[in-house]
Formats: structure tokens, sequence, C-alpha cells
């Protein structure tokens, strides 16, 4: 198969719309309970090692689902 021919197959190759809509909506409800943890944990009072780690854990798993639904939202162009 040709270079031209596979870049064809693979640009003709769609992800179903509601699958993606399905993902969209749940990685938007999992940011938006991220952000609330992390907001929990920056107003509470306890500045334990413990919470810093979650603080940083929350932080970073956020960061990887709006990566997530950056690139999910990319193939519904």
């Amino acid at each position: 198969m040709e270079k031209k021919e596979k870049r064809q197959n693979r640009d003709e190759a769609r992800i179903d719309p509601k699958l993606i809509e399905r993902g969209r909506a749940q990685l938007t409800s999992e940011i938006e309970i991220l952000q609330n943890w992390i907001k929990e944990l920056e107003s509470g009072s306890d500045k334990s090692q413990e919470v810093l780690d979650a603080r940083i854990a929350y932080k970073d798993m956020l960061a990887s689902r709006r990566e997530m639904l950056t690139s999910l939202l990319s193939q519904s162009v």
C-alpha cells in the first residue's frame, strides 16, 4: 500500500460522533470533580505531606484529562 493510500485510509477512519460525545461528557465531568477536589484541598487548613501529595496527584490527573479532552475533540473535526 502506498503512502497516499495509507493516509487516505487513516483520514477516512472516523470515530462515531455518539462515542465522542459520551467521552466528552465523561471527561468534562471528571475535570469538574478534580477541580473541586483541588479547590477543597487548597482552601483547607491541613497542609500535611499527604494533602500536598494528593494535590499534586489531582493536578496531574487534571492536566491529563484536559489533554485527553483536547485530543478527543480534535477527532470530531
